[in-house]
């Protein structure tokens, strides 16, 4: 049957999630620590004191979550790997249970006609790793290259679409400059350290992809962003300017081939430890980018300060907010696309993440009648259609999230998903959403 809603037949429609924020089981088959199972340990680092240990139980319960992608008649779950299943110190060999669970879950999914779409990294470094420097020692993307290698000699005969990691960004500043996720450092010159070697591993891994000889599609998960400056002084224009460069060119150019950004160069290049080759292996050939988009924000010009190591701020808007605080500007997720397949044109691009927190509360009934989210869903299904009329090769969206999770330093106190969980059974109850969603897939939402 064909579509009447202006996507292609063969556009990809799925669903999102991260290991450490659904999987639980910390300790569970030989699984070592991650540097999110420490930070989530460490007091005052995530609200009310929630950890990833439980979490939705999906190491365990992952049927559930395979029927749910099967009722929505998902055709694709994209999803990370837990490296510290693979490999519990970062480095050695294989850890035999934890490959015989994703192989389950990847044969599982084929069964109910899911395509698997595997990250490898989802920003839980292995603990023992970070006690060696983590993302500011150059080891750590050797290491990565090894990781990745086990994966692709395991499934990869079976799986055809393959990322490096999510949202390197979130990794290198959250992780490394404001501290507000694991290792909770606040260190400029360790994020920029942290900024080449993880765009050095990702390279290493492409590499040993296109090395193993199986056939499949390779890329990276960004989250980029173009600010617009809140009035057009030149000062805010310029804030904007660097804001982007941060988000957006600072890992886009060097995947494509091109040097850091100069105006990032100008003033951190004695921070980035690049050595001869380097920018070569970064700019393996991709076949994807994959964008993830929530939001666009309006930015001033601000002093910098320890509070402040970016140097500008983001400003109120006139939007409407979700529950995180971000302004709901699905025209934002046009331009970005629009902008990426301008400046950094690539054989094919997806929306590997999008959705909305809301402050969920079931009826009477126990049905979660989340409406804001299914609008928040059709008006960014919009956007990509409009995208799609303008020229990107845009060929899928992942809705972030199939499942309510652990979300970081929020906890469980934030949730994105489609379907709910029970706190006390951890069992999966779809809210309305889900069934837009549903309806979304097959042709029939817009």
């Amino acid at each position: 049957m064909k579509r009447e809603d202006g996507f292609p037949q063969d556009f990809v429609w799925g669903c999102s999630t991260s290991c450490y924020q659904i999987e639980g089981a910390a300790k569970e088959d030989g699984k070592g620590p991650s540097i999110w199972d420490a930070f989530s340990h460490t007091p005052d680092k995530i609200a009310n004191g929630h950890t990833g240990d439980i979490a939705c139980d999906s190491y365990h319960r992952w049927r559930e979550d395979i029927a749910l992608l099967r009722e929505l008649n998902a055709g694709a779950y994209r999803f990370s790997v837990s490296w510290t299943r693979i490999q519990p110190e970062g480095k050695g060999a294989p850890n035999k249970k934890g490959l015989d669970h994703y192989s389950r879950l990847v044969d599982e999914l084929f069964e109910a006609g899911v395509e698997p779409w595997i990250e490898l990294f989802h920003w839980d470094l292995p603990q023992a790793l970070e006690e060696a420097g983590g993302w500011r020692n150059r080891d750590t993307a050797m290491r990565f290259q090894e990781y990745a290698a086990i994966m692709y000699s395991h499934i990869g005969d079976r799986v055809s679409h393959w990322t490096s990691m999510n949202e390197p960004w979130c990794a290198a500043f959250l992780g490394h400059l404001t501290g507000e996720h694991a290792p909770g450092l606040r260190d400029r010159r360790a994020a920029n350290r942290a900024v080449h070697h993880l765009l050095l591993a990702h390279g290493l891994a492409a590499r040993a992809f296109r090395q193993s000889g199986f056939k499949g599609e390779y890329g990276i998960v960004i989250n980029p962003s173009k600010p617009r400056p809140a009035t057009l002084r030149p000062e805010d224009v310029e804030a904007s300017e660097r804001a982007s460069i941060e988000r957006t060119s600072l890992w886009l150019d060097p995947v494509f081939g091109r040097a850091y950004p100069k105006a990032f160069m100008d003033i951190f290049s004695s921070d980035m430890p690049i050595e001869a080759g380097d920018m070569d292996i970064i700019a393996e050939p991709l076949d994807f980018i994959g964008v993830n988009y929530y939001n666009e924000e309006a930015v001033r010009a601000a002093p910098f300060s320890a509070k402040n190591p970016y140097g500008f701020e983001f400003v109120p808007t006139y939007q409407k907010k979700t529950d995180m605080g971000w302004e709901i500007e699905p025209s934002g997720l046009r331009r970005i696309l629009t902008y990426i397949a301008t400046l950094w044109p690539c054989k094919k691009m997806y929306v590997t993440e999008n959705g909305a927190a809301f402050p969920d509360k079931p009826d009477t009934d126990g049905i979660v009648r989340d409406y804001d989210r299914i609008d928040y869903i059709r008006s960014h299904a919009n956007a990509c259609r409009d995208a799609i009329k303008q020229g990107v090769p845009l060929k899928g969206y992942f809705l972030w999230s199939l499942i309510d999770n652990f979300e970081w330093s929020f906890g469980y106190n934030r949730t994105f998903g489609i379907a709910a969980i029970d706190p006390n059974t951890l069992e999966r109850h779809p809210k309305l959403s889900f069934y837009y969603y549903r309806d979304l897939i097959a042709g029939f939402g817009l």
